[in-house]
């Protein structure tokens, strides 16, 4: 009688450890991509503080999770469309909103050191660095259009947002870091920073096929253009650490545009 107690009370507690196994599993890639969103929640701190290194940093960390939630969830087998909607909601806030507030601020410092003649006028309360937060807008709009689009599968319409905050985070850090003094000449001009701005709202919501890295087999032949791609950034973060990343970010949409993924599927 007791031993048969004692095995049901073994059964009942190997079910629910198998349950709870499974749920944790389940939720593994969601909790990465909660980590995505975390970082992004910290880096927007750092970027309203204008602490641009903290704010690239944890920027860059979430995107790292970005890269490794949806893997997850094909290794794991769970994706699903929860964790697409949970995905883009985490990216809009750190690929989306970080670099909207970095732009402003990039726009307003400039303002204030009146580098240009785009100078705060205090009557009109008219502060252009608002401008920057576009980004943002451009993002979540492309990141809508993304979760619906179902030619989006192998390849990508647009800029991503993760490659779009890349480039602004960078533009502060090659401010402070880099010895090329014509890039930060034009990163202190309000004119090119508002440019920028529209290009790149532009290019992420733009009918713009652009190849994907995730390779299906490795052959030369079928992916010549990615392996070029990726020995050409290995050279330009070795030579021009931090000015490389806008120039990689330019190299990958000139590439795609110099040769169209052959699977990019028109309407």
């Amino acid at each position: 009688m007791i031993f048969e107690y004692l095995l049901k009370i073994i059964n009942f507690i190997d079910n629910h450890l198998k349950n709870f196994f499974f749920v944790f599993m389940k939720q593994i890639p969601n909790i990465i991509t909660l980590a995505n969103l975390f970082c992004g929640c910290i880096a927007a701190v750092y970027a309203v503080e204008a602490n641009f290194l903290y704010a690239s940093s944890f920027v860059l960390l979430g995107i790292f999770f970005d890269f490794f939630d949806g893997l997850a969830a094909r290794v794991l087998n769970v994706a699903g469309p929860f964790g697409k909607q949970l995905d883009s909601l985490a990216d809009v806030v750190t690929s989306g909103v970080v670099p909207g507030i970095i732009m402003f601020q990039l726009i307003h410092i400039n303002l204030n050191r009146n580098t240009n003649s785009l100078v705060y006028n205090e009557e009109t309360h008219l502060d252009v660095g608002l401008i920057g937060l576009l980004l943002a807008l451009a993002a979540a709009y492309r990141l809508a259009k993304f979760n619906i689009d179902e030619r989006q599968t192998k390849s990508f319409i647009g800029l991503p947002t993760p490659a779009m905050s890349m480039f602004v985070i960078s533009l502060p850090l090659i401010q402070q870091y880099s010895d090329i003094e014509f890039a930060k000449y034009l990163i202190a001009n309000n004119y090119f920073l508002i440019s920028l701005t529209w290009v790149l709202c532009y290019l992420m919501n733009a009918e713009i096929p652009l190849f994907s890295l995730k390779f299906e087999e490795f052959s030369f032949s079928e992916n010549y253009i990615k392996y070029l791609f990726l020995l050409m950034s290995i050279a330009l973060i070795w030579f021009i650490p931090f000015l490389s990343i806008p120039v990689i970010i330019i190299l990958y949409v000139v590439l795609s545009l110099i040769k169209k993924p052959k699977f990019f599927k028109e309407e």
